[in-house]
């Protein structure tokens, strides 16, 4: 590599660092004050490159990208006062589901205004053009985004250091509590933070419409490199997200450079992985206290009683009569339900009596539906085998990944989930002879006894039922107890012999298991598996399940899992805007019932 094409691909790293610095630093802010896991924030950043698109057709390019900027921190500041201010006392990772709801209605909203094509950008006026360097041409436009990068940041800091605002917020940032024990306004300081961090991703998504099209998914993309920055550099630290930004850009610029370009998928995702493994509060944030899981804010699971099992029972029997009254799309419909009840379920296993959440359980789900594939048809195995065995790769992956997951605890142990997540779907995205790469496998076909619809019903209705009655088992068994212990009391259960990390560990394999279990099921009533099955959405659509059912019940997840799979079948086939209908749902329930459905529906029969 010549020095020329060094110095290149120097500059393309720190052009791509400033356009991620704009969006993780208002990501690093929010969460700073907030706390709020803000899956929105990506939303944000779509909406201003689309805003930024329209604008310039009428008032010209850079009259577009400040007012785009703004009419996002409004939009932002409408968010945090009619929806998140009413939920700051619920559970904090619950106040992630009203964010994903708030992603699900800022992606139709753009689907209605601006359709569904990618929408190109104008070119910068002035900016056009490319400059000689080092006997090569570089885009003009790119030395602007260069320089603006590091303004944006000295502005944030001495706004953040010079400013009485920013004491406040640094303060915020540092003990919320202690603040509005002073007196200080919190909805007004919340507020102002929100707004703010929602304008700096408007004002990268605007800056970047002459690089890129504007597209219905980069949303999610852009959050989670966004998610990725802000941890790297330290959660709530302006220099740190500076720092990171730096780091990933010249890697990735590097990877490309040096030919490397598959590994980039996945690079970013190493580098957190390193990072947490290594420092677990980033380049330069500082140690903060274990956040409590959301089990611990409310009371303790209690076994379930005589009734209560007599109930579930009863819909066993209930859900095994129904193939006498119907044989059609309705077997489909309710085989996804069993098959994602025991993917929340597992998730549950470790979100509710472990206190350990994970952005990225997908992979689990994923690894045990490739593992079915890749047994049935790479290795000839019968159905019934693959079946089998295919869970087994899900435990592999549950255990590398999970002895380094569980030295870490909230948001980071979460964010370290999801790293290994992307780094497992890069790998099933691009290893083509294994996994048939971007086309995933296709003919995953159960067993001809198994052919029929009816059948497979059966079949999925005795698996996930006994998969369930084990985990609700494992969950009062002196296992369980000792991992609720870890959960709500690491200190004083290693003081009376229980070895916390270990239980831990074995909890997130268990975990995976019966995800590989329910992503093999999946598998063979699809016929066909890809990339996406281990993607960030289906992570989060894991998340929301357990969430929308109560993570401290029983079979809250159960519920969820069925709630949100209904209502995706049932809006997505007759309506053209249906995530927005499910977004606005989800955000009625989440506002009716801050405690989960079966939560809300527990507290009224204890009443």
């Amino acid at each position: 590599m010549s020095g020329s094409a060094v110095l290149l691909q120097f500059l393309n790293g720190l052009s791509g660092a400033s356009a991620l610095f704009l969006v993780a630093a208002g990501l690093s802010l929010i969460f700073g004050v907030t706390r709020i896991v803000n899956f929105a924030h990506g939303s944000l950043y779509m909406l201003g490159m689309y805003l930024a698109v329209w604008l310039s057709a009428r008032i010209g390019f850079w009259a577009s990208v400040p007012l785009a900027a703004a009419l996002v921190a409004a939009g932002g500041a409408a968010v945090e006062m009619l929806l998140l201010r009413r939920i700051y006392k619920a559970p904090e990772l619950f106040q992630l589901l009203a964010t994903f709801a708030v992603v699900l209605l800022v992606k139709d909203l753009a689907l209605w205004a601006w359709g569904p094509e990618d929408t190109l950008g104008p070119r910068a006026p002035g900016f056009a053009g490319a400059v000689e360097i080092a006997g090569r041409a570089f885009p003009q436009y790119d030395l602007l985004l260069i320089g603006l990068g590091p303004l944006v940041f000295l502005l944030l800091y001495l706004l953040l250091t010079k400013t009485r605002w920013g004491i406040l917020v640094r303060a915020a940032t540092q003990d919320r509590e202690m603040v509005g024990a002073l007196g200080v306004n919190q909805k007004l300081l919340f507020t102002a933070v929100f707004m703010l961090g929602a304008g700096l991703a408007g004002l990268g998504g605007a800056l970047v419409i002459p690089r890129e099209p504007a597209s219905l998914e980069i949303d999610l993309a852009v959050v989670s490199d966004a998610f990725v920055v802000v941890v790297v550099g330290g959660l709530g630290s302006i220099p740190g997200a500076f720092l990171a930004a730096l780091l990933i850009g010249e890697i990735k610029a590097f990877c490309i450079g040096l030919g490397y370009s598959k590994i980039t998928l996945a690079v970013e995702f190493i580098v957190m992985a390193v990072v947490l493994v290594l420092r677990p509060w980033g380049l330069l944030g500082r140690p903060q206290a274990a956040m409590r899981g959301p089990a611990a804010l409310e009371a303790p699971l209690d076994p379930p009683s005589g009734r209560a099992v007599a109930a579930l029972l009863a819909l066993f029997a209930g859900l095994a009569a129904i193939p006498a009254f119907t044989t059609g799309y309705t077997l489909v419909l309710l085989t996804d339900v069993l098959v994602f009840a025991l993917f929340a379920a597992s998730l549950h296993f470790m979100m509710g009596p472990g206190g350990m959440a994970s952005f990225g359980h997908a992979a689990y789900f994923g690894l045990g539906a490739y593992g079915a594939g890749v047994l049935l048809l790479r290795l000839a195995a019968p159905m019934e085998l693959a079946l089998a065995l295919a869970p087994l790769f899900a435990l592999a992956g549950a255990l590398v990944f999970g002895w380094f997951c569980v030295r870490l605890s909230g948001v980071y142990l979460a964010m370290l989930t999801l790293a290994f997540a992307q780094i497992a779907w890069s790998i099933a995205f691009q290893w083509d002879a294994v996994t048939g790469g971007s086309n995933g496998l296709i003919g995953v076909w159960p067993a001809a006894w198994l052919a029929s619809k009816t059948a497979f019903y059966y079949a999925a209705l005795l698996v996930c039922a006994a998969a369930l009655a084990l985990l609700w088992r494992l969950v009062f068994s002196p296992f369980g107890y000792a991992l609720r212990a870890s959960r709500d009391s690491a200190l004083r259960a290693e003081a009376i012999g229980i070895p916390v990390r270990a239980v831990q560990w074995a909890a997130f394999c268990v975990a995976g298991l019966f995800a590989g279990l329910a992503g093999a099921l999946f598998a063979f009533s699809k016929g066909s598996i890809s990339p996406e099955t281990l993607s960030v959405p289906r992570s989060v659509e894991g998340l929301v399940m357990v969430l929308l059912g109560g993570v401290q019940t029983l079979t809250g997840p159960v519920w969820g899992a069925a709630l949100f799979t209904w209502l995706e079948d049932s809006v997505s086939r007759g309506f053209e805007y249906w995530r927005a209908a499910i977004g606005g749902v989800i955000l009625l329930l989440v506002l009716a019932f801050p405690r989960g459905v079966a939560g809300f529906v527990r507290e009224r029969i204890a009443r």
